[in-house]
């Protein structure tokens, strides 16, 4: 079994045992993907929503919602998930900083953005966590589907 460390504005495909994590989801977003009959899982960490408003959008599509998550889609069924099985969970979301203004709430933007993604692409959602004013640490294991989700002031829950 291996342990596969997901960074920012990265995302990485695996099939059971193995075990994605990604650190530190602040406003980021942790997409965890799943086809449970085959064991087959991805993970993204997303870090903007829209990468039609950024120059980099075209070099680093791992980077914002609305290309990574079609990126892990196509990466999952390359690896032999079947699309239709397919199920997401999601964690991060974060507003950071109080002084937040709504224009400049990155998270909440994220939420939104991984959400209709995933609408586009009929993928539903069966669990979030979502939001709040915490970072999160998640550990993703395909083999079960279970999301887990650690923060240092309110400790790991499992989704």
């Amino acid at each position: 079994m291996g342990s596969f460390t997901v960074g920012i504005s990265d995302l990485k495909v695996c099939k059971a045992p193995d075990v994605l994590v990604t650190y530190a989801l602040g406003s980021c977003i942790g997409i965890c993907m799943v086809d449970e009959a085959t064991g087959i899982g991805g993970l993204s960490h997303i870090m903007l929503p829209d990468s039609t408003q950024s120059m980099s959008g075209k070099d680093m599509p791992m980077r914002f919602a609305d290309t990574a998550v079609p990126m892990l889609i196509n990466q999952l069924v390359a690896m032999g998930a079947s699309r239709s099985r397919l199920r997401a969970k999601i964690a991060g979301g974060a507003v950071m900083f109080a002084t937040a203004s709504d224009r400049f709430n990155i998270g909440e933007r994220n939420i939104e953005a991984v959400t209709n993604a995933l609408r586009k692409e009929n993928i539903p959602i069966i669990a979030k966590d979502v939001g709040l004013n915490y970072g999160r640490t998640v550990y993703f294991y395909p083999q079960t589907g279970i999301m887990e989700v650690k923060a240092a002031a309110k400790g790991t829950k499992q989704l």
